[in-house]
């Protein structure tokens, strides 16, 4: 390999502090792990982990659905089962927080730092309060055991970076309908653990299980549960799931194996059932509501109207459903039935930024701009997308700030996509380039 045409007294220098320097930071940087005792290199420091959990826990729940609010003591009494398994891990002094999300998709996750959710659509598949314990106890020893700054490491040292910062911008108009789907979601970041570090989520999942006087046959039955998922079911239904938390027969057997050498242990049945009898009780509304968007999906917008009408009358307290209607009247243009629609759901859930992106797209729309930029705003506050960005950018821009809607089609142009190539345009219509104006 051709060496680098460096001048040879920087070629030196580089050799002679450089590489010694990488190599010390390297070793430094070797750990021993909390969970497992084995020496591990993390380029990730323990204050780096909570602060990467910090900034993307909220983005994180606002790509995928957002918080399920119909019911907010669920999240409650989650999160009371999730701190009760923390503080037995061998990590306690992590900021654990549990939130439950208004997802369909049967599927859990834990960021660096301790930031765990659970879907709602995981939740339904549950029978008791043991079954729960074992998915938070999986996912708090992922936190604990540093599995994502280990993955973050990896990349790094791949030369691949770390966490995504931004979502693919959308080829429609109005990127919103297109994210109908939004109740399946998909993670800003997810790590894709390997099969050791599941293994390990499991093993010492069932510990903390134990420590909290649950049965470990439960961990045995999550992981039968996750491996009927994968059989006879569409991939791309449950890839979120699959992608990260593969399930297998040796996950399985492993479990079993564990378990049977352990004693037994509260299930809290009946408690468990209590907590999930709302999701349980809406379940005919979602399913209904999931064929709505698929009769959207293939254009049939009068059945897919009708479906989530019957959702709504089923549940009337949902957000996410007039969501869904309002997203079809936009792509429709029907913008004043849009607004009533976004209305009504940002009125059920004011934090969830896609009732406000919705607003501000149908108030631009009809030329009622303050308000069209008060929404735009609002959404960017939770999430900063590149549709809301891009509208929000033609609303200054319309309104003469110059440099501000440059910034902002900046940042639309490189999420690329249809909406980048109309950000660059319009860059290109202003006098700048892709670069940040000095």
């Amino acid at each position: 390999m051709q060496r680098p045409k460096l001048d040879s007294f920087l070629y030196s220098l580089i050799r002679k502090v450089c590489v010694p320097f990488c190599l010390v930071a390297l070793i430094s940087a070797c750990s021993t792990n909390p969970v497992t005792g084995k020496n591990e290199l993390s380029l990730v420091s323990a204050q780096g982990e909570v602060s990467i959990g910090q900034q993307n826990y909220l983005p994180y729940q606002q790509q995928q659905g957002g918080r399920y609010v119909v019911d907010p003591e669920l999240t409650l009494y989650v999160r009371q089962v999730g701190l009760k398994l923390a503080e037995l891990s061998d990590r306690p002094g992590l900021p654990y927080d549990f939130v439950v999300l208004n997802n369909d998709t049967p599927n859990a996750w834990a960021l660096p730092g301790g930031k765990i959710a659970i879907n709602r659509g995981l939740l339904i598949h549950l029978e008791d309060e043991a079954q729960l314990a074992a998915v938070l106890a999986h996912e708090i020893v992922h936190a604990a055991a540093r599995h994502g700054a280990l993955q973050m490491t990896q990349k790094q040292m791949l030369g691949l970076g770390a966490i995504a910062a931004g979502i693919a911008a959308r080829d429609s108009e109005y990127g919103a309908y297109v994210g109908m789907a939004a109740m399946g979601g998909s993670a800003l970041y997810q790590a894709h653990y390997g099969r050791a570090q599941e293994l390990e989520a499991d093993h010492y999942g069932i510990d903390y299980m134990v420590r909290a006087g649950y049965d470990p046959q439960a961990a045995v039955e999550l992981q039968e549960t996750f491996l009927s998922f994968s059989k006879g079911r569409r991939a791309d239904t449950f890839n979120s799931l699959f992608a990260s938390h593969p399930p297998s027969a040796t996950r399985v057997k492993r479990n079993q194996q564990k378990a049977n050498s352990l004693g037994g242990g509260k299930r809290n049945r009946e408690a468990y059932q209590r907590a999930i009898s709302q999701i349980k009780k809406d379940k005919a509304a979602y399913a209904l509501h999931q064929e709505g968007l698929k009769s959207a999906q293939n254009q049939n917008y009068s059945e897919a109207l009708s479906k989530i009408d019957r959702a709504i009358a089923k549940q009337p307290d949902e957000a996410a459903f007039y969501i869904s209607k309002g997203q079809i009247q936009l792509f429709k243009k029907n913008y004043s039935q849009a607004q009533t629609e976004f209305k009504k759901a940002f009125d059920r859930n004011p934090d969830y930024y896609m009732p406000a992106l919705g607003l501000g797209l149908t108030k631009k729309a009809q030329s009622q701009f303050a308000d069209a930029r008060y929404y735009l705003q609002r959404s960017l506050k939770v999430l900063p997308t590149p549709t809301g960005m891009y509208h929000l950018a033609e609303i200054e821009e319309r309104g003469g700030s110059r440099e501000l809607a440059v910034r902002l089609y900046q940042q639309v142009a490189k999420a690329g996509g249809n909406l980048g190539s109309a950000a660059t345009r319009k860059l290109k219509s202003l006098g700048y380039g892709a670069a940040t104006p000095n």
